[in-house]
């Protein structure tokens, strides 16, 4: 074997899942067609339930100052974050190149082999491996690996290699992505609605604004190189009036508002991941977010099997729960883009939702399903509201030191949380001490509750797998998620 892991695709996701592979002891090689990173800002910041997940790996200072924002929306209609609470807040202004420069030194310190110039043209799954051919300037090379990951984004090479299903909604209208210089355009940050379509712009930093252009009645065909500026500056015209011909472009793209899922997200060895699994319109920009946390659910367990820790049979729940967590995020999409993009027809129902989102809970509700805070988790038998759900980042008080749960999971392990100290608990979970570390802790003073929890047995992506009270053992639960003990 080459690799226990090869993983194609060295954007967000890509990366993200060599690391959390690395902090798990097994080898990864990452193959990347590109020869060098694209440089491009795209995706400008991460949802609140990302900066968590970078916080739990100790990655967040990497970034230095982060502004942080309550600002929102939902299909164009203002949403506020605040609702949640001030520690639910998202991140803005983290250009993606700048989360990828960071995740790939991230991943390369821990000892992934992230290879360049690699363009995936062969994959075949032996049942014993998975065989991968890659073309390089220097010729081809053959790689073998116990499990392939493809995230290799929305036009992904190894999911059609490996024959994944990928059915879903035609697209009905193309876009254009722009970083432009000397536009000097009034801010429009969560857009404006035109009678021929929707326009936004926002200054992101150095001079440069971030426009995005959707005309009405464009039809979108296949391109085989990102549109000319031309083409963009002649539709913002056409929309607004305005003439940005004379802008400078650092760098244009297109998409469209297609929505599709793969219909598993494993077959045999080979698992898809991010864009690679679900493509849809980027409202609210979840597509890094979502896909970084595919990869956050699917490495641990991917290193507890390749080390012989857990059952094989672990790796069907990364589909059983991110299958639907993409399909929620196709739902919200297609409907802010019917709220976003479409005409004079949806005005009736732009109405009604902007009166609804007047409502706290509604706010709530919506706020919670854009920054995918409120996915749970089937947790067992288990009915606590706690399970299934990413521990809350209350502070915590460890041998009289205050500290987060963040910081107990930067290792990537398991993590028994007694409040209660409980030394039955404990000693139970003594036996996984080689996968589970026992911290014995207390809320701190100022410190909400945790819902009359005592226990709680966290897996190493952060969420709640057994909670003390509940009907199941704890012997019980720690055999589910983290195998036979040592």
């Amino acid at each position: 074997m080459d690799a226990s892991v090869i993983v194609v695709g060295a954007g967000p996701t890509g990366l993200m899942l060599a690391g959390e592979l690395r902090l798990a002891g097994v080898d990864v090689i990452v193959l990347e067609r590109l020869t060098e990173p694209t440089g491009q800002s795209r995706g400008l910041g991460f949802t609140a339930r990302t900066l968590e997940v970078f916080h739990q790996r100790g990655l967040m200072e990497r970034f230095g100052e982060v502004t942080t924002s309550s600002a929102g929306h939902f299909g164009g209609l203002p949403l506020d974050f605040s609702i949640l609470d001030g520690i639910h807040f998202s991140a803005n202004s983290v250009p993606q190149w700048v989360t990828e420069r960071i995740l790939a030194e991230w991943a390369v310190e821990l000892g992934a082999d992230i290879r360049r110039g690699h363009e995936v043209v062969k994959v075949a799954d032996t049942n014993d491996a998975v065989e991968v051919l890659a073309q390089t300037a220097d010729g081809d090379v053959t790689l073998r690996a116990a499990y392939l990951v493809g995230c290799d984004g929305g036009h992904s090479t190894v999911r059609r290699l490996a024959g994944f299903d990928f059915p879903g909604a035609e697209p009905t209208m193309e876009m254009f992505l722009a970083d432009i210089v000397g536009a000097d355009l009034p801010p429009r940050p969560i857009g404006v609605r035109t009678p021929g379509g929707m326009v936004m712009n926002a200054p992101i930093g150095s001079g440069i604004d971030r426009i995005i252009v959707c005309e009405r009645g464009h039809t979108p065909g296949p391109r085989s190189a990102p549109p000319p500026f031309s083409e963009i500056s002649a539709a913002w015209q056409r929309l607004t009036g305005e003439d940005i011909s004379t802008a400078t472009p650092l760098w244009t793209s297109s998409f469209t508002d297609a929505a599709r899922q793969v219909t598993e997200y494993r077959r045999g060895r080979v698992f898809l991941a991010g864009d690679a699994a679900h493509v849809h319109l980027p409202a609210g920009g979840q597509g890094l977010n979502v896909g970084v946390q595919d990869a956050v659910n699917l490495g641990w367990k991917l290193g507890s099997v390749l080390r012989g820790t857990a059952p094989e049979h672990l790796l069907d729940t990364y589909h059983a729960e991110r299958h639907p967590v993409g399909a929620r995020v196709l739902m919200n999409t297609q409907a802010q883009g019917l709220l976003y993009l479409k005409g004079t027809e949806v005005e009736p129902l732009r109405e009604l939702f902007a009166e609804l989102m007047t409502y706290d809970e509604v706010n709530r509700h919506l706020a919670a399903m854009v920054s995918g805070l409120d996915i749970r988790y089937e947790g067992g038998p288990e009915d606590h509201p706690l399970l299934g759900r990413r521990l809350p980042p209350r502070d915590l008080l460890v041998d009289g030191n205050p500290t987060t749960p963040h910081r107990l999971l930067h290792a990537a392990r398991g993590v028994l949380l007694d409040l209660a100290d409980s030394p039955d608990h404990q000693h139970t979970a003594q036996r996984w001490r080689d996968r589970v570390d026992v911290v014995t802790a207390r809320l701190a003073p100022d410190s909400q509750g945790l819902e009359g929890a005592r226990t709680l047995l966290i897996r190493p992506d952060g969420y709640i797998a057994w909670t003390d009270p509940g009907r199941e053992a704890l012997a019980d639960a720690l055999h589910r998620w983290f195998g036979d003990p040592a």
